[in-house]
């Protein structure tokens, strides 16, 4: 009988192993041994082309660069609300905003969606997380649920929900953010590289400039003489013609865009002197990066960590007479995003991937690389799938901004797809049709041109449906009332 029974337990035990090397092989599950390191890097206010990789052929950036062209970089990325604390709960959550309701600073994330953001899931899945800088989502980040947690937006002054770029540290020291970011992410490295697998999110102020009357950019000084004896080139729509062809609600003196442009980019003198200093920032950034990739050779851990950078949301720069981001065009919803992991196949690598690629589908991705299973309410895809080919291409997306509204930062939504825009500023019924094709600096509105009005018309028809898929109504939305 014994016998017996200890047969029965083997033939159990054979079929449990086979059923679970089953799983693996379909990649449902993961082993403690392979399930990777991954380290997110989110850098803020970060435009699509601030990047070597993508072509700036000033931008100093090797590091970054050196993983783009190891791994996969995406020529189309973009998010779905262009503005901070939106766009970082889409990451979080793999949602819209219409789908996790942040659309303002001083909102939290529930404990119930807390629970559902990609770092959670992985700490229930046996994950270490840690997360260095910014949250930029409420006034209450959840730093005791993280393994490890530094928090930059914590010295900040109040009523100042962006962190200083420059802080006191424990000797007393005068600090910049940037290197208080790379000081906090080598002391993770270290205490976690031998334990089990960790996801370390890293959120840097840098780019993204100190609010004030007028706002600035404070670099680190070791980057002063970077780009000095370059001249950055002007923007094709800085020219004033372009300025003053936007309609009256956006061409105002009102308009947080127009006003922030005075004081970084109104003369040619701060024009140069700005872009080189957002530069600088981003070349800080960079050699962060670079500090990351040897620590984790030195660690032994390279080749079971992947890395992903992106940028929260764009810039304007001078275009269209304005800086900062919140609108439609190509400068503000369109960001960096590359995918280095050390053990893809060879015919992956120094892939440039021509799909659309959104901010919510950071989430899905981190889950599916780490072998767990992604929600159903997740809206974004599993970036990996999709330069795959592996599920179906996006035709379009949805764009939504509702932060403040009014004239200092009109209400926006509309549809993008990888020819045309149309966007419907919904507190003015004002409606804008580009063809980014033939015209990438969007110089001219199509929205009122009789060769467009089949083209007008279904782009109409594809946003009303967009807006019903999100649950949102089919009249302009009620104002929020927020002060930014």
């Amino acid at each position: 009988m014994k016998r017996y029974s200890r047969i029965l337990f083997c033939l159990f035990y054979l079929a449990l192993q086979i059923y679970s090397g089953e799983l693996i092989a379909q990649n449902k599950i993961k082993t403690g041994a392979s399930r990777p390191n991954i380290i997110f890097i989110l850098t803020d206010d970060q435009r699509w082309d601030a990047l070597g990789a993508m072509g700036n052929s000033i931008i100093q950036t090797p590091n970054m660069d050196r993983l783009a062209n190891s791994g996969v970089l995406f020529q189309n990325a973009y998010v779905t609300t262009s503005i901070c604390s939106v766009s970082r709960a889409s990451i979080l959550t793999g949602k819209y905003e219409s789908g996790h309701k942040i659309n303002d600073f001083e909102t939290d994330l529930t404990s119930t969606a807390l629970e559902e953001t990609y770092p959670f899931l992985l700490k229930k899945s046996g994950y270490n997380i840690g997360f260095i800088g910014k949250f930029g989502i409420g006034t209450h980040p959840p730093a005791a649920d993280f393994n490890y947690f530094v928090n930059t937006e914590a010295g900040a002054e109040k009523g100042n929900l962006q962190p200083n770029y420059i802080t006191i540290n424990k000797k007393g020291q005068k600090i910049h953010d940037t290197d208080t970011i790379n000081n906090a992410i080598q002391d993770f490295l270290v205490k976690f590289s031998n334990k089990k697998p960790f996801c370390l999110s890293i959120s840097f102020k840098a780019p993204h400039e100190q609010d004030g009357y007028p706002p600035t950019y404070i670099i680190q000084p070791k980057y002063k003489d970077y780009y000095k004896n370059v001249d950055i080139p002007l923007p094709v729509t800085a020219k004033q013609k372009y300025w003053e062809a936007l309609p009256d609600f956006l061409g105002n003196n009102t308009n947080f865009g127009r006003a922030r442009w005075k004081g970084l980019f109104g003369t040619p003198e701060l024009y140069q002197e700005n872009v080189k200093n957002y530069y600088r920032l981003i070349t800080g950034v960079d050699d962060v990066v670079g500090d990351i990739v040897k620590k984790l050779k030195s660690l032994g851990i390279d080749k079971d960590t992947i890395i992903i950078v992106m940028g929260d949301n764009g810039m304007f720069l001078g275009e269209h007479g304005m800086e900062g981001k919140w609108y439609g065009y190509e400068e503000s919803i369109r960001v960096p995003l590359l995918i280095y992991d050390p053990n893809l196949p060879d015919k992956v690598t120094q892939y440039k991937a021509q799909q659309i690629a959104l901010n919510i589908d950071i989430a899905p991705t981190i889950l599916s690389m780490a072998g767990v299973s992604i929600p159903k309410n997740m809206q974004g895809v599993n970036l990996v799938e999709l330069f795959e080919n592996k599920v179906p291409e996006r035709d379009d997306f949805f764009y939504q901004h509702y932060f403040l509204g009014g004239l200092r930062i009109p209400m926006v939504e509309g549809v993008i797809t990888k020819n045309f825009k149309y966007m419907n500023y919904i507190e003015h019924n004002y409606e804008q049709l580009f063809d980014i094709e033939h015209d990438p600096h969007e110089t001219t509105n199509l929205a009122q041109d009789p060769e467009y009005v089949l083209k007008l018309k279904k782009l109409r028809n594809r946003y009303g449906e967009l807006k019903k898929l999100h649950g949102l109504p089919a009249k302009d939305l009620k104002k929020i009332d927020s002060s930014f």
